[in-house]
């Protein structure tokens, strides 16, 4: 529980540390800004791997699957592998809302950071039950297997989809009738006081809510894909962790050529079919860590590589820019 507890304020002193010295006054992230910070997550996350590394040779945490340090870091590192590339699809749906609700570009970053407070709180729920489900009950390991299969050929076959409108969504519709709901903006407030003397969420506390539902969304295809990787819990949350920590600033990076990596949906499709299938056939067929590390990393990288020379330029964030 001390390795716990130490992460977890850890994680609060950085999310302060973000709000309160790094991000004090509403700014206009630019690209340049975004990009250095992803570098700064990606490293972290890979330098956490060697702690991961370290508490592995100590007693300092539970190892119920009896993993050798080498094993845990690279379990690591897929799982964080896994989460950050399914985090492009949240990313697109984030940019959306953000142009639905027309929320300068300035304030996003406030509704990001608390959006990532709840994700971590859910995401953390969603584990906690997953790996109790499968340690209870191991057939529920081959329900995740098909589960992430099926999303995977849906995913491949679905074609063009109907663009998300999250105006017409039930989260916003449900969301009007708990609570007044107002066009206007007073800075970066989530409520404020309307001529009539009542108290209104305004567009930034009603994309929050809209982005931290999509997010739980997503987690149910991500969660059930990490814990193909391993079952361990401090592995499994902490590199959900990085990855959340991380999607800010990869956000603000990508935000604005998403469609040029039109191409790494099929490196989505390849992986959710590589661990459904390991899900599915782990009785029988052992795959080793560097084997799925290497795969995982592969796919990434010819996605990216086919999207850079094949995929069309297009900005889709351009209607959330500063009013």
């Amino acid at each position: 529980m001390i390795v716990w507890s130490l992460f977890l304020l850890a994680v609060v002193f950085i999310l302060a540390l973000d709000l309160g010295v790094f991000n004090k006054t509403p700014h206009i992230i630019s690209t340049k800004e975004a990009s250095k910070w992803t570098l700064v997550w990606v490293t972290l996350s890979f330098l956490f791997s060697g702690v991961i590394y370290w508490l592995y040779t100590t007693d300092y945490i539970a190892n119920p699957d009896d993993l050798k340090p080498s094993v845990a870091s690279m379990k690591f590192i897929t799982g964080y592998l896994i989460e950050l590339s399914l985090s492009v699809d949240n990313i697109f749906v984030i940019a959306i809302i953000f142009a639905s609700f027309k929320i300068p570009q300035k304030y996003q970053h406030r509704v990001l950071f608390w959006g990532i407070l709840g994700a971590i709180v859910f995401r953390g729920l969603m584990i906690f039950f997953g790996v109790m489900l499968i340690n209870k009950f191991a057939w529920t390991t081959y329900v995740f297997g098909v589960f992430l299969i099926f999303t995977a050929i849906k995913m491949l076959f679905s074609g063009e989809e109907e663009d998300f409108h999250p105006k017409d969504s039930f989260i916003y519709k449900a969301l009007g009738k708990i609570m007044p709901i107002t066009s206007e903006t007073d800075g970066e407030r989530f409520f404020i006081t309307t001529k009539t003397a009542k108290k209104a969420a305004t567009p930034l506390f009603v994309a929050l809510i809209v982005i931290e539902v999509m997010d739980v969304l997503f987690a149910v295809d991500s969660v059930p894909a990490i814990l193909a990787i391993t079952k361990d819990p401090f592995l499994v949350f902490s590199s959900n962790i990085f990855a959340i920590l991380g999607l800010r600033s990869m956000y603000f990076f990508l935000a604005n050529m998403l469609a040029k990596f039109s191409y790494l949906e099929y490196s989505l499709v390849a992986i959710l079919a590589f661990v459904g299938l390991k899900m599915l056939l782990h009785d029988f067929f052992h795959v080793p860590e560097w084997a799925s590390l290497g795969f995982i990393a592969l796919s990434l990288l010819v996605g990216i590589l086919v999207s850079l020379k094949f995929g069309p330029e297009k900005v889709l964030n351009d209607s959330s820019s500063e009013e």
